[in-house]
Order: C-alpha cells, then sequence, then structure tokens
C-alpha cells in the first residue's frame, strides 16, 4: 500500500504542533539494516532454542551460555557488520530538529544512538553492554564478547570476578522497571505517537500506543502488516519504514 501525500502532511501538521512526540520502534526497523526478526519467518528463534537464552539457562550453565551466545550475536549482528538506515537517520534528525522528544525502542542493537538519536529508551536492553551479576557494574560488551569467542566462559567482571551477563532481557526476566517507567509516562504525555515498524503483539510495549491513544494521542503506524491497533490508528501507513520515515521527515521541515 502506498503512502498517501495528504496524510503524510497531515502528520506533519501533528507533528510541528505537538508539545510532545514520541516514536516506538520495533524489529521492522532493524530488519531493514540486515538484522533478522527474532520471531518472524527464517527467523533468530528458528535457527536457535530460545531456551538456551533463558535466565535459569544463565544460572545454572553461564558457561554454555555463553558459547551458544557467541553464535547467536554472529547469527543475528553479522559480527558488527550492521549500520543504521534512513528510517533509524530520520527519527535522530526530526530529534535534532526538536520535533521528536523520544524513541522508545524494542531492539537491543544501538542503531538509534548509533544514527544520533540521544533520548532512547531501550525497554529490552542493549547487546552492546553486559552487567556483572555480583557487583550490578557495567562495560562494554565487546570485550566480554571476546574473551568468550577465545574459550574463556564465562567471561567475569574484571573488579570482582563475578559472573558477567548480557544487559538484555533474556527468558524468564522481568523488563527493566524504571525503562517501563518512562516509557509509559511518555505514552502518556504524548501529542503524537509513532509505532514503527512493530507488529504491536509483545507486551508490554505493545500497550504504549494504546496508552497514548486513551489520552488523546494522535496515533500514527508505520508497518508492513496490519497490526492489532490498525482500526483504532488515526494514520495506518502500510510501507517500507526506510521509505515512509524520510517522507515524513521531508513534509515536516517543510
Amino acid at each position: 500500500m502506498s503512502v498517501d501525500e495528504s496524510d503524510v502532511r497531515a502528520v506533519a501538521r501533528a507533528i510541528r504542533d505537538a508539545e510532545s512526540v514520541v516514536a516506538l520502534t520495533g524489529a521492522g526497523v532493524s530488519t531493514a539494516s540486515g538484522i533478522p526478526d527474532f520471531r518472524g519467518e527464517d527467523g533468530i528463534w528458528e535457527r536457535h532454542d530460545p531456551m538456551d537464552f533463558h535466565i535459569d539457562r544463565f544460572r545454572a550453565d553461564p558457561g554454555g551460555f555463553w558459547r551458544d551466545r557467541v553464535q547467536l550475536q554472529a547469527s543475528a549482528f553479522d559480527d558488527g557488520n550492521v549500520a543504521p538506515n534512513a528510517a533509524h537517520e530520520a527519527l535522530a534528525a526530526l530529534e535534532s530538529a526538536g520535533h521528536l522528544d523520544t524513541v522508545v525502542t524494542q531492539n537491543i542493537d544501538g542503531l538509534h544512538q548509533d544514527a544520533g538519536s540521544e533520548d532512547v529508551i531501550e525497554i529490552h536492553g542493549s547487546a552492546a553492554r553486559v552487567v556483572c551479576r555480583d557487583c550490578s557494574q557495567r562495560f562494554d560488551a565487546e570485550p566480554a564478547m571476546e574473551r568468550a569467542r577465545d574459550g574463556d566462559l564465562p567471561p567475569t567482571c574484571d573488579d570482582c570476578d563475578g559472573t558477567l551477563k548480557p544487559d538484555t532481557v533474556l527468558f524468564g526476566e522481568q523488563l527493566p522497571e524504571h525503562a517501563l517507567m518512562q516509557s509509559q509516562a511518555r505514552a502518556e504525555n504524548a501529542d503524537v505517537f509513532l509505532a514503527v515498524g512493530s507488529s504491536l503483539t509483545v507486551e508490554p510495549a505493545a500497550s504504549l500506543p494504546r496508552v497514548a491513544a486513551e489520552r488523546g494521542a494522535t496515533l500514527v503506524l508505520v508497518n508492513l502488516e496490519s497490526t492489532p491497533l490498525s482500526d483504532r490508528a488515526d494514520y495506518d501507513f502500510r510501507a517500507d519504514v526506510t521509505e515512509a520515515l524520510p517522507e515524513l521527515r521531508r513534509a515536516v521541515e517543510e
């Protein structure tokens, strides 16, 4: 389905007039950068057993967990050879111009920050960090991944020798409370809420656009497929995010 130009202009006016604009991004923004979807056809979980990445597996067998994590990292991020795409760049440009307040992302790849977005809430954590289970310090993930690739399993904290864990939400773990509370507060206060590249089926992220709409926000969906909120959205663009968001950015800047 093509994007109607008059609808794009209407959304652009709403964004320009808004005091608060929030974007929620899902896997569809990352797949455009070559990162496979976790749950889709031929996705990550078609090639790896999700239960290998359950918090109980990490606790019982941290070395085996990290061995499998190295393989998962290579499958998901192509050993780091991924870069922001036009959708990431359009959102960063909207923020830089003062037209976007916050990006709430379900993705763990850090590409929003790489594109220049500054106010990013990562509700599922970040693959770019690890956290020590003993002292709770966070570190850049790459040194730990490198040690794990070299067979140092599991990698441990340089300060206290505690076991390091990827700073992402594993199966069986709760979402970070602070990030979730921040996201809910931003959704409640949004005048315009963009849900981009998300199927809106994974809770609690899927509830954020609903909360925003109930508080009177203009709800805009950009996704190739319909979502559970398509009938409720003010604007439902069934389009490639790398095409629709740059077009929206240009309309906002006109």
